[in-house]
């Protein structure tokens, strides 16, 4: 069985690749959660990327329902060919397309399947999927038909923590907490991104970041893509390292509040 290890874009812990790993063999959902900026997103597309499997990505809003995810039956476009479309409507199935999911249950190969950020949704839509996510298959009353996994995909669920998920949904997924990076993992993460990077550009950047997000007052603190961000900023504007952590300019690119650059501002005064 295949698994799963950084890649040489996406940095990741051990707990986090054992997580993965864990989740294929169990063949059981992964969650995860993580403060906005851990690379929760980006993870899925690693996996796909170190697996070699095509990702298929859900991306959930608040108006989601799970039946969106099976297949969508478009009853207005038969009713509309019915009148004025001058063919027969006979065959229902060529007004069933199939959603994200039933997408990754029809694939030939194995894929990688990523609904991301499940807690916009309303409280009923995990407890929608128990049993799609449990069987790997749905049944279509319109067609008659159900539909089954050809080859089970690995579910990754990102999650920002906004809702409480149900029990009877969080039993049957194996979990994983992405803690913030340290500096040690941030300095890994960062020569991801920059094939160069200036020591003391980099020693600089990432005192000023961690200086900032330690500080009392700050609403929003600034996430890991920010920083790749903000380094690039530096990096193109050729400001003297030696005025980052004196100045942090450039502020709005980590800080996206304004009472969050005024309490910089103070601080630094």
């Amino acid at each position: 069985m295949q698994s799963f290890r950084s890649t040489d874009t996406y940095v990741a812990s051990e707990e986090l690749i054992s997580a993965v790993n864990i989740a294929m063999t169990l063949e059981k959902p992964l969650l995860i959660k993580g403060e906005p900026g851990t690379g929760k997103t980006m993870l899925a597309q690693a996996v796909a990327d170190a697996l070699d499997r095509r990702l298929i990505i859900w991306n959930i809003k608040s108006t989601t329902k799970a039946q969106d995810g099976l297949y969508v039956y478009d009853v207005v476009q038969r009713l509309y060919d019915s009148q004025f479309g001058g063919k027969a409507v006979d065959n229902i199935a060529q007004y069933i397309k199939l959603g994200k999911l039933g997408e990754a249950f029809s694939a030939e190969d194995p894929v990688i399947l990523l609904i991301d950020e499940i807690d916009k949704a309303d409280l009923e839509f995990p407890n929608d999927l128990l049993w799609e996510l449990d069987k790997m298959e749905f049944y279509i009353p319109e067609t008659g038909e159900t539909i089954r996994a050809k080859q089970r995909p690995v579910v990754i669920i990102t999650s920002n923590a906004e809702k409480e998920l149900p029990g009877a949904f969080l039993r049957r997924c194996i979990f994983h907490y992405i803690e913030f990076p340290d500096q040690e993992q941030m300095e890994k993460i960062l020569r991801v991104h920059f094939d160069r990077l200036d020591d003391k550009l980099l020693r600089q950047s990432m005192e000023a970041f961690y200086y900032l997000r330690s500080l009392d007052g700050i609403e929003k603190k600034p996430s890991t893509s920010e920083l790749v961000d903000w380094v690039r900023a530096l990096q193109v504007s050729g400001i003297p390292v030696s005025r980052i952590r004196k100045e942090i300019p450039f502020a709005g690119v980590l800080l996206k509040k304004d009472k969050d650059i005024e309490t910089m501002k103070r601080r630094l005064r």
